[in-house]
């Protein structure tokens, strides 16, 4: 084991708030090793567009020393918003930012997680590490449980790997349920010259319908693409119910046709000229609030802490939660005081924000008795 200067530290999950907290830690001269059960860093498409928080996401690159190299690649102009009438696809409600507002800068999720593993020294990341469990071993030690039988000691373990941790069991038993509400996602590529009219009508930020507990929401990202949602209410299993294979691109096609029936043409287009497939994302989310009894050795961050539905608050607290774990480790005076008093702002904080994030959700895509 590591020295009590310099503990042990092991983070699952190279997502953003893993790699923040990695980060920083480097930065203090601390030792950190992050486990990915991805096989590389291009194994998958890593997303959509995110807006950085200047209270939040901004924080945590400000602590991990890349706040510049952020606003070099991030897009002010993405925080435009613009809300259509469904019927008519007129605009009722539009904000532009001001030539100084970088207060949510628009910035492509694979972006910014490149900006952070490239920060890292490297071999900080072990690819392709499936980590099954964690064993509280009596002398004080936190053991990883890899998927190929292997182990590992640390003094510290952080649990970074999302809604379905692998470490969270450890601390709590409570599982994400199912809020009712699903996204199904959908691209279009070089959408300037292939998706004109698309591409004017969501300009160069967020386009947003809704009504009737359904709603569709369309982003740019960088490179001439749009990163579109098709977002209602419905069962977790709707397209069993419907008899549908998610396979079958051309009847969900026909299927949510359906759904949007009576929307203005210029929003289905959003239905009918789609790059590729239509990917199913039901919404889940853990209890609120979640908390646990502090363990010495194991700790939660991001969604394995406090999973939410992605109303533009998830990837901004992850970094922060993961900036704040690290600060702490390297300010206060043991490994266990650090983890304490991270905890002890981290909690309360996910809670709010995933109590705003749940009303917010209902807000957004009504159900409906409301």
């Amino acid at each position: 084991m590591k020295s009590a200067s310099d503990p042990r530290v092991a983070i699952v999950g190279a997502g953003l708030g893993g790699l923040a907290c990695a980060r920083v830690l480097q930065l203090h001269g601390r030792s950190v090793t992050v486990f990915e059960h991805e096989a590389s860093t291009g194994a998958r498409l890593q997303g959509g567009t995110l807006d950085m928080h200047a209270g939040t996401g901004q924080v945590a690159l400000r602590a991990a020393g890349l706040l510049d190299r952020f606003r070099a690649l991030a897009r002010p102009e993405g925080q435009e918003w613009r809300l259509l009438d469904p019927a008519t696809a007129t605009v009722v409600s539009h904000e532009e930012p001001g030539d100084a507002d970088d207060d949510r800068p628009e910035i492509d999720r694979g972006q910014l997680r490149g900006l952070l593993l490239e920060s890292l020294t490297a071999g900080t990341v072990r690819w392709d590490r499936t980590v099954s469990g964690v064993d509280l071993l009596g002398d004080g030690k936190r053991r990883l449980i890899f998927s190929d039988g292997t182990t590992d000691d640390f003094d510290l373990i952080v649990g970074a790997d999302g809604a379905w941790s692998r470490v969270r069991p450890a601390l709590s038993d409570a599982t994400p349920g199912y809020t009712g509400v699903t996204f199904v996602d959908i691209g279009f590529d070089d959408c300037d010259t292939r998706h004109a009219a698309l591409s004017r009508l969501v300009g160069d930020g967020t386009m947003m319908a809704k009504a009737g507990g359904k709603g569709l929401f369309a982003q740019r990202n960088s490179n001439s693409h749009i990163r579109a949602y098709i977002a209602f209410r419905a069962p977790e299993n709707w397209h069993v119910t419907a008899g549908l294979d998610l396979g079958d691109t051309a009847a969900v096609r026909k299927h949510l046709l359906t759904v949007y029936e009576g929307w203005d043409e210029s929003l289905l287009h959003l239905l009918r000229y789609n790059d590729g497939e239509f990917v199913n994302r039901p919404l889940f989310a853990l209890p609120v609030p979640h908390t646990w009894e502090h363990i010495p050795g194991v700790t939660l961050l991001g969604d394995a802490a406090h999973l939410m539905p992605p109303l533009g608050l998830g990837a901004n607290l992850a970094m922060l939660d993961g900036a704040d774990l690290a600060h702490a480790l390297v300010t206060e005076p043991g490994l266990d005081d650090a983890v304490r008093a991270y905890e002890s702002v981290m909690l309360p904080r996910s809670a709010e924000a995933a109590k705003g994030c749940a009303e917010g959700l209902d807000h957004l895509i009504p159900p409906a008795d409301s």
